[in-house]
């Protein structure tokens, strides 16, 4: 299914592919707390970016190996490329303006992301 989103203005938008059920991860590190981002990791080839890749800014901290991107008319951030899975996007659900019907939100520990961001890399291969 394909399912469209967007950041809060709607100068950057984009499409993903994925079922008609999800497993997202509520991170409680202090990036995706402070923005509320449920992530959804997808393969790149599963994700199109459809406007808006000029109003996007980059934003990289600690090991600077993630790109978290944010509009840079309204703030939001729909989407970044992980660390865990640099072949992957991962997505926001809450930027999604169409969403799967079924989302499972399971806790993920990002304060103490070096123990367990290995329970992540399989995400972007499915």
């Amino acid at each position: 299914m394909s399912y469209q989103g967007s950041c809060h203005c709607g100068s950057v938008t984009f499409k993903i592919e994925c079922g008609e059920e999800v497993e997202v991860e509520d991170c409680n590190c202090s990036v995706c707390s402070k923005f509320g981002f449920l992530h959804l990791i997808l393969p790149k080839k599963r994700f199109t970016l459809l406007s808006g890749e000029d109003m996007l800014t980059e934003y990289r901290f600690n090991t600077g190996v993630a790109k978290h991107f944010f509009c840079s008319k309204c703030g939001a951030k729909p989407f970044y490329i992980p660390r865990s899975n640099p072949d992957g996007v991962d997505v926001n659900v809450r930027c999604l303006d169409t969403k799967p019907p079924k989302i499972t939100i399971v806790p993920f520990d990002g304060q103490n992301w070096e123990d367990n961001a290995a329970s992540l890399a399989h995400k972007s291969k499915e």
